[in-house]
C-alpha cells in the first residue's frame, strides 16, 4: 500500500444464498451483507468484493480478503476510503 494512502478494515458478515445482494445494516461495528451468490468456490466472496466495490465507487482490487474465506465472517482491508466513508456509503451510524 503506498504511504498516505487510506485503509480501513472492515468487519463483514455474510449471508450467501440470499435473493439478491443488500448490505442490512451494521451490528456492533460488523457490516451485515446478504448476497446472492452460493458460497462454493469462493463465488460468495468474489461477489462480496465486487458489490461492496460498486457500493464505495472503488476498484475490486482496492480490497483485499485478510480473513475468513470460508466463514461467514470476514475482515477485509479497504484501500483508498476512510471510516467517513464507509459511514457515509454504507450507512454505518456514527
Amino acid at each position: 500500500m503506498p504511504d498516505g494512502e487510506p485503509a480501513v478494515r472492515l468487519t463483514v458478515k455474510v449471508s450467501p444464498g440470499a435473493s439478491r445482494n443488500e448490505i442490512t445494516g451494521f451490528r456492533d461495528d460488523i457490516l451485515l451483507v446478504k448476497i446472492a451468490a452460493a458460497p462454493e468456490k469462493g463465488k460468495a466472496n468474489r461477489v462480496l468484493i465486487d458489490f461492496l466495490s460498486g457500493n464505495l465507487g472503488i476498484r475490486k482490487t482496492d480490497i483485499t480478503l485478510l480473513r475468513g474465506e470460508t466463514a461467514r465472517t470476514k475482515i477485509l482491508e479497504i484501500r483508498g476510503v476512510t471510516d467517513k466513508d464507509i459511514a457515509e456509503k454504507l450507512g454505518k451510524p456514527s
